[in-house]
């Protein structure tokens, strides 16, 4: 590292060559007043309160950005830059109004943030002669529900622009006018509420003084108590700060986390006031004697006490086990089965699968990862024998092109679209490849729109390119993959001009594309669901997974493969064994060495035999009486099939149908509306446990806030129902035990998270593999081999396969399902978020202009939408990204669910439905 040295403060000082003077000060202890400067943003110098005297030099330099040179004498205190640095910040408290935040309640008189701080540290105070200049008043803008716009309180600073320009990528923030009448604007200065904004809140977490302020937390509140956690959203994992005020979240701030850095979105800072609902279950339920499990239930109109009672804990936690005991007994070892939650800690999946293969009996577990990337999963532990990552989103950084294909990132994953438009910005490419042109192509090098089902034509003829082309990394195909041969001669008749026709993309940009791939230095594939959810979802994988290997753009920084996990814990609950076929860390349970070692480690008999995935059990649950593997009861912990199977109709059906059905959760949800016995348990800011991101990081949530009413702590309803199903547990310890349950996972575990403790895990964030206590983590892994039998990648041909079922006559259009940026999952948590729920309250389905004329309709006219299977009314929203004869429907919506319509088909490797495509009808509402 190159240094410098000089003099600061008439002290020697050695530094880093290129740290501003700002940082370096601060590493010293010094404090240099600032207003404008925050860290993670681009140095502005603008506000000129931490200018800085540099001897010989005629005027003060503002000490954020820049830096020393060898030899230079720089006083941060002299009376030169005291003077200044007090002038500066009493003529912005000065333009300030008087009451403070008055603004937007009665309290009296409060200090205007940073602002207000450094002057009472520079003992500043405003003359009346100054103050009588003060400009005029600004009316506040309180036009968005998560945010507060005061612009009296504004000093233009620049912070929220650069945060949103420069972090978040958002380019809603602007600066109007000149001079004195310089002005923060949004888009064309539109009310904030009626602008672009996507409520990500990073201008209210940069902002100095109060100008931009959480509704929810408005002024200097104090708050009771602030704690480290993590993110319960997505799977990106970022860390973040619960801020409680009278036992209630009242602001929710970023951290300098390794997957977010600070940054976080709308749900993550907005979408935490799910925990107050008045929806919350405080009490165990037990259902009614004579009370149906009719479907009719889940309308949301049923006052829940026509249907359940009240009861004690010991008499709902007897209701709940007995009837399993009993079914267990009556009809063996199949006829019990778990769906456990992505949602939870990695403690409390790794109990929930322990219980059913101990408890119940069989390998009858499952969780969300099935409807998600179970595909992805497949291909992957088949061909680089890992179902994880192989780097990190943020890597990025090093790539030259990124393939983003099948995702949605700046609605699913915004945190990690930022990295992604930040690459952009400077020069990465990126490749857009889906069938809907979503946000993140504004930042797209090249987009290619192919047609929805065609995904394996359209990378066959990438694949065709690089092979015919001379394109291959030859030597790492030889050093490290097997059957090279086979895929080669099997691309051959997959030429971009003949799959052109198939896909939709011309030839030209197919070879372009793929040149562009093959060529860069570090490229990086990133996939979501729209590659997995599909009956050739495998096949989809295993073509990227060729395509990163053909090139030798993996197991270096900037390359890899990387599909991007939806829930906040899909990648911890799939590694602890949340699945039919594996046990903890993807070892298969047909293995008899892995048997064998598991049934020793917890001391009793295991089936040997995969048990059934979550739409096989609904099925199991329908099947005839005769059948020796009906499945007659389930025990469901956070987990909502009733909204989030496919064929809903089917699935709430089999749910019905179940002699005994354990739901616990923190709603009552569409699934607990089907239940015998519900049991309230806690939410991620009320308990403390671990969960591992998209990225293979381990981090630790914690405790913010107890449980409502009579509420429980999963961890501890999992060990009550264990105990009364016969099993002798007894974790011992805080928050029901989950240091000793994380210690017993870390040994099942071993060989990726042997080397991060729990004293670890409290210090910061840790990525596996790690498996010794000096061992910092692997983010990127591959570099010399894959963890296969022969440390080899393992190429698999794909062909072409047709989506079940194809538009026609009567059903001409395409369905796609997903994800909005406000709504999460199936909507129990955001849809009771206030600020979540009041940007996005009714359900839509999105089509391009082109279809709207064509069927008649204008956006905010209610259409209904039919499949084979159901159909649902929704409200029209125009959205040119969507192509001609396709629907976009997300389904978080009990009112309009979208997996209604849904096709159940699965992929035969991976058993995941077909949510992606389906065929459907469109039409007006007749008139009642």
């Amino acid at each position: 590292m190159n240094t410098v040295e000089f003099t600061l403060n008439g002290q020697q000082v050695k530094a880093a060559t290129g740290r501003s003077i700002f940082n370096i000060a601060k590493d010293l202890g010094i404090q240099i007043p600032h207003l404008c400067h925050k860290d993670g943003l681009t140095p502005d110098g603008n506000c000129r309160a931490c200018v800085v005297e540099i001897e010989g030099e005629r005027t003060l330099a503002p000490s954020c950005c820049r830096s020393p040179t060898l030899g230079m004498k720089v006083q941060t205190n002299s009376e030169r830059a005291l003077k200044s640095q007090k002038m500066v910040l009493e003529m912005l408290l000065a333009d300030l109004p008087e009451q403070g935040y008055k603004w937007l309640d009665d309290r009296a008189e409060a200090p205007h943030g940073e602002l207000s701080q450094w002057a009472e540290h520079h003992g500043v105070q405003v003359r009346p002669a100054l103050a009588e200049l003060r400009r005029e008043a600004v009316p506040a803008d309180l036009s968005h529900p998560a945010m507060a716009v005061n612009l009296d309180a504004c000093i233009q600073c620049n912070r929220c622009e650069r945060a949103c320009r420069d972090l978040q990528v958002n380019d809603v923030i602007g600066l109007a006018h000149r001079g004195a009448h310089t002005q923060v604007v949004f888009d064309l200065a539109d009310p904030m509420g009626e602008s672009s904004c996507v409520a990500c809140g990073e201008c209210v977490q940069a902002c100095p003084t109060g100008a931009l302020m959480p509704k929810s937390h408005i002024g200097p509140q104090s708050v009771d108590r602030e704690v480290n956690s993590v993110c319960p959203f997505c799977g990106v994992g970022c860390l973040v700060t619960f801020k409680v005020k009278d036992e209630k979240i009242v602001s929710v701030e970023g951290r300098a986390g390794p997957a977010n850095e600070g940054r976080l979105c709308v749900k993550g800072r907005f979408g935490m006031d799910y925990v107050h609902s008045p929806d919350r279950l405080t009490q165990p339920l037990i259902r009614k004697p004579g009370v149906a499990k009719d479907v009719s239930l889940l309308d949301g109109h049923t006052d829940w006490r026509e249907v359940f009672r009240e009861a004690s804990w010991e008499e709902a936690l007897d209701a709940a086990v007995q009837p399993l005991r009993a079914l267990k007994q009556q009809f063996g070892l199949k006829a019990l089965a778990g769906f456990g939650s992505a949602k939870g800690s990695n403690e409390e999946a790794y109990l929930f699968q322990k219980l059913v293969r101990t408890g119940f009996g069989s390998n009858n577990v499952d969780h969300c990862t099935r409807l998600c990337h179970a595909s992805s999963v497949s291909a992957l532990l088949e061909g680089v024998g890992s179902g994880a990552v192989s780097n990190p989103v943020r890597d990025v950084e090093h790539s030259d092109l990124i393939i983003v294909i099948g995702s949605n990132p700046t609605s699913n994953h915004p945190v990690a679209a930022t990295w992604m438009k930040n690459a952009a910005k400077r020069g990465t490419r990126i490749v857009l490849m889906d069938p809907r042109v979503t946000d993140i192509g504004r930042h797209a090098w090249r987009t290619l729109p192919f047609k929805a089902d065609t995904d394996v034509a359209l990378l066959n003829a990438m694949l065709h390119v690089v092979v015919t082309e001379g394109l291959c990394d030859e030597t790492f195909l030889r050093e490290r993959a097997d059957h090279v041969a086979e895929l080669k001669a099997h691309v051959q008749a997959f030429s971009p001009e003949a799959m052109a026709p198939i896909c939709g993309i011309p030839a030209e940009t197919i070879r372009e594309v793929a040149r562009a791939y093959a060529t860069s230095k570090a490229a990086m594939i990133l996939w979501g669901m729209g590659v997995s959810q599909h009956v050739h979802g495998t096949d989809n994988v295993r073509c990227l997974i060729a395509l990163a290997s053909l090139t030798g753009q993996i197991g270096r920084p900037g390359t890899g493969l990387h599909p991007l996990r939806g829930q906040n814990n899909v990648q911890g609950a799939s590694d602890a064994g949340l699945i039919p076929m594996m046990y903890p860390n993807y070892q298969r349970v047909s293995n008899k060495q892995a048997h064998d070692w598991f049934e020793q480690f917890w001391g009793t008999q295991l089936d040997d035999q995969p048990g059934y995935t979550v739409v096989e059990i609904m099925h199991k649950a329908l099947a005839d009486d005769s059948d020796p593997h009906k499945v007659h009861g389930m025990y469901i912990m956070g987990e909502n099939p009733a909204m989030s199977d496919p064929d809903l109709n089917h699935a709430r059906h089999a749910l019905a149908s179940l002699k005994h059905l354990v739901v616990q959760d923190i709603f009552l949800t569409e699934t607990a509306w089907l239940a015998d016995v519900v049991l309230p348990a806690s939410a991620w800011p009320e308990k403390t446990g671990t969960v591992s991101n998209t990225d293979r990081m381990v981090q630790m949530g914690r405790q913010a806030l107890q449980p409502p009413g009579e509420a429980r702590p999963d961890l501890w309803i999992i060990q009550q129902i264990a105990q009364r199903m016969g099993l002798d547990w007894h974790y011992e310890g805080e928050h029901a035990g989950v240091e000793q349950v994380y210690e017993e996972m870390r040994q099942a575990m071993h060989a990726a998270i042997g080397g991060i403790d729990w004293a670890r895990l409290n210090a910061g964030s840790v990525t596996y593999p790690c498996l010794s206590a000096d061992d910092p983590g692997q983010p990127i892994v591959f570099h010399d081999h894959f963890p296969t039998p022969d440390g080899r990648v393992r190429l698999v041909p794909a062909g072409l396969i047709s989506a079940n079922e194809r538009p026609d006559v009567d059903y001409p259009m395409v369905l796609i399902t997903g994800r909005q940026l406000e709504h999460w999952h199936t909507g129990a948590m955001t849809r009771r978020a206030t600020v979540l729920d009041a940007i996005e309250p009714a359900a839509t389905v999105s089509m391009c202009g082109a279809d709207l004329q064509r069927l008649g309709v204008v956006p905010g006219q209610r259409v209904q939408v039919a499949s084979r299977r159901g159909e649902v009314e929704l409200v029209v929203r125009r959205d040119d990204g969507t192509p001609e004869g396709v629907v976009y429907i997300p389904f978080a919506y009990r009112e309009a669910a979208a997996n209604l319509l849904t096709n159940a088909a699965l992929d035969p490797f991976g058993k995941i439905p077909e949510f992606k495509y389906c065929a459907v009808q469109v039409r007006i509402p007749q008139a009642a």
